[in-house]
């Protein structure tokens, strides 16, 4: 049959891990597209704050690859492939994409101060040692290059990659492991402060 996505790498999955996501997906999703609302239920995301929400919406669109408003089965494992062994330049590329709330190519900082403090509500197991306003401070301060109080894509890219702190620290931020996990095994275990899953060597 081919890959049904262009330059969406599946390979790397083994059959059995493409096997349990079909069996879950099907379960939660018997028509095979994924709604925005089913994307909530199925991540177990209730009752969230309206920064919350928009952060939600905003990663269910970077996971609608053809824009047709549902998540397919392909591009449901192309996410999951992504979030759990994607390189560190195409998560970058994909954070990027999820921080430009309305997709002018540029991040500016109420952009990203609201993504990050949505993502603590989501993820309370970032523990992060910043408030989300210091942290988005630093990240202007480290990688806004020409001052102009917006991240171009390069900027992003280039700044991030060069600073071993924020690389720690967004990759912790955004780490859906256990989410990831929890949609693997179908448990549905509380997403409290938890054993700190992927912040073992952030601690630097």
């Amino acid at each position: 049959m081919g890959n049904v996505m262009e330059g969406k790498s599946v390979e790397e999955l083994s059959s059995t891990e493409c096997h349990q996501w079909y069996k879950k997906f099907m379960v939660e999703c018997p028509s095979g597209q994924l709604t925005l609302y089913e994307f909530r239920q199925f991540f177990g995301l209730k009752n969230l704050s309206p920064s919350a929400s928009q952060y939600v919406e905003q990663m269910f669109e970077t996971f609608d690859f053809n824009k047709d408003g549902y998540i397919d089965f392909m591009e449901y494992v192309a996410a999951l492939s992504l979030v759990l062994k994607g390189k560190v330049e195409q998560k970058l590329r994909w954070y990027f994409k999820l921080y430009d709330v309305d997709g002018n190519g540029c991040i500016d900082r109420d952009e990203l101060l609201t993504i990050i403090q949505a993502i603590r509500t989501i993820n309370p197991w970032s523990d992060l040692s910043m408030s989300a306003e210091e942290f988005t401070d630093t990240v202007f301060a480290k990688i806004d290059i020409n001052g102009d109080g917006e991240l171009s894509l390069e900027e992003f890219m280039e700044g991030v990659q060069k600073d071993q702190m924020l690389l720690d620290t967004l990759t912790r931020s955004l780490d859906l492991t256990r989410i990831v996990r929890r949609l693997q095994t179908g448990e549905q275990e509380e997403a409290g402060a938890g054993d700190g899953d992927g912040a073992g060597k952030a601690a630097g």
